[in-house]
């Protein structure tokens, strides 16, 4: 029995590094496949843990702003290519690009860009029923927020439901060794925090300050704006569309997310690059989606048809900003 114990473990750390190391032996129906997985989510605890850092190392507005600049480009990357796109296609891109921007959303450590589309999809199927992997109307909101990809049940990939993108070896290969870009841009930027302490002093920033900013801080602030649409955009807020599930329209999510907190809008009509309908709904992402259709980076952006819109129009369902 203690032979098979520290094979068990032995089988969940290397999961941290081969996230497809014996991952369909996984039980993933059941109690038992439901409960926290201690061993295998524990760099997500240590994520948390580390931010405690910031008491040794200080703080530098260089520092700051730098978490800020890795916190917006990397949430662009989650919400333009593993949402909008791994997850709806609702726009067309070129082989580079997509690999380009599922390396940049690996970075996030929400996972590969397989893992994250097909339970993404999954969760658009049976949104906010028995079978949805994190409604928080189902199970409440800590489940919703994280809890649902701390246990077995939803470790694996479903490579079934994304066999248009499983298609390309590199996107396999990101998805299975999604840890590896995450620590080599830490090093990175430990490394130019390092480089900092002698290029510009001036600058009063060091190699760890930079790297619990930049990268500890930045990436905890991260996982937890995202993870806020699915524990709180279907709870919070106010509903245009009378759609099968309880998503919702909520302005301060969608402007800490870049626009994903027009959740309502996304549930009435998923395929759309936009998810800001009106005006007046601040969709950051779709705004520079635009852009760089403008210069020939991505092309067929997929609007939201007419008879959607007129959908809130015909029921008098137009509420203003809150």
């Amino acid at each position: 029995m203690g032979f098979e114990f520290l094979k068990k473990i032995a089988v969940m750390v290397l999961l941290w590094f081969d996230t497809d190391y014996q991952a369909a032996e996984l039980k993933t129906e059941g109690p038992a496949a439901e409960r926290f997985n201690w061993v295998r989510v524990l760099p997500f605890i240590g994520m948390h843990l580390a931010c405690l850092t910031v008491f040794l190392v200080g703080w530098s507005w260089f520092a700051v702003l730098f978490a800020l600049g890795m916190y917006l480009i990397r949430m662009f990357a989650i919400t333009a290519f593993y949402h909008r796109y791994f997850s709806h296609r609702s726009f067309k891109s070129s082989r580079v690009l997509q690999f380009f921007f599922a390396l940049l959303g690996c970075s996030a450590v929400q996972r590969g860009p397989l893992w994250w589309a097909a339970h993404h999809r999954h969760h658009h199927a049976y949104s906010d029923t028995e079978r949805d992997a994190h409604s928080p109307t189902t199970r409440g909101f800590w489940w919703s927020h994280m809890f649902w990809f701390t246990c077995d049940a939803n470790f694996p990939t479903q490579y079934k439901r994304v066999k248009d993108f499983a298609k390309f070896p590199e996107l396999v290969f990101l998805n299975r060794y999604d840890i590896l870009v995450p620590f080599l841009l830490a090093v990175g930027i430990l490394a130019l925090g390092k480089g900092l302490e002698v290029w510009a002093p001036g600058l009063g920033v060091t190699g760890w300050q930079l790297l619990v900013w930049g990268f500890v801080i930045s990436t905890v602030v991260l996982f937890h704006a995202t993870f806020t649409i699915n524990s709180l955009a279907h709870v919070i807020g106010s509903r245009r569309f009378e759609t099968k599930d309880d998503s919702r329209n909520n302005w301060w999510l969608a402007l800490l997310t870049l626009g994903e907190g027009w959740h309502n809008n996304h549930h009435r009509y998923p395929a759309s690059v936009r998810q800001g309908f009106r005006w007046w709904e601040i969709d950051v992402t779709y705004y520079v989606l635009r852009l760089m259709a403008v210069v020939g980076l991505i092309w067929d952006l997929r609007p939201v048809p007419e008879r959607i819109l007129q959908e809130a129009s015909a029921a008098g369902k137009q509420p203003a900003p809150a």
